[in-house]
């Protein structure tokens, strides 16, 4: 059974599950570098004085949260793009919803990080004549954000993972990539989908394990 494993070493399929790992890992990055922006500045507004804001901020967290990732991806893809006749490439609609995703997971922790900010920090800063803007630049943000590196580590990871999903849209990440060696090997390897799923679930381990290690690391460190 082992001598299925040698479809691995057969032409270039072994690269080309690396390959397919670097693009999972690369829509994962891309929408996470785009959700700490977007996440921080929804953050910001859920944990600030206006209703409205508060109420949209919520609306949007709670459809985000009810929503099934995979149902978001064939709405972008497939049901905007026909609505608005858009010509979406598949590593891109993958990008928008979990950044839309990420958004909103990461404006929620923002708030909590900003609302946990002790009573005193605002009043000493306002003592000093630092409000508004200034105020969550210099004193509310770098207190809160520091905190929440650990939990900003942890939906990388989350989002790594749940990358297999773009391959119902047609993105050819590892898993795709591994579906496609079986498919082409099943007469010659009929029994190669175990290992090569092995193989996949060790690629997915080895990087999503250190980052789960340095993010637990780091919240020891911190608490």
């Amino acid at each position: 059974m082992f001598s299925d494993l040698a479809v691995l070493a057969e032409g270039n399929n072994f690269a080309r599950l690396l390959g397919g790992l670097g693009v999972s890992i690369e829509i994962a990055l891309a929408s996470m570098a785009l959700s700490i922006v977007f996440g921080t500045l929804m953050g910001v507004a859920m944990a600030s004085k206006s209703k409205a804001l508060k109420a949209v901020t919520q609306a949007y967290l709670q459809f985000v949260r009810i929503m099934p990732q995979l149902v978001l991806l064939f709405l972008v893809y497939f049901d905007a793009t026909r609505a608005w006749g858009l010509n979406l490439d598949a590593r891109l609609a993958a990008i928008i919803v979990f950044t839309l995703w990420g958004t909103a997971e990461l404006g929620d922790l923002v708030r909590a990080a900003i609302e946990s900010v002790p009573r005193h920090q605002y009043l000493s800063a306002a003592a000093l004549g630092i409000e508004g803007r200034a105020l969550y630049r210099h004193v509310v943000l770098p207190q809160a954000l520091r905190g929440l590196v650990p939990a900003t580590i942890n939906l990388t990871n989350r989002m790594i993972m749940t990358t297999s999903l773009v391959a119902l849209i047609g993105v050819v990440e590892v898993l795709k990539v591994a579906q496609q060696i079986i498919d082409a090997n099943r007469f010659e390897y009929p029994s190669a989908a175990l290992w090569i799923y092995g193989v996949v679930f060790l690629l997915y381990f080895l990087v999503c394990f250190p980052i789960s290690l340095a993010a637990r690391k780091l919240e020891e460190r911190w608490s």
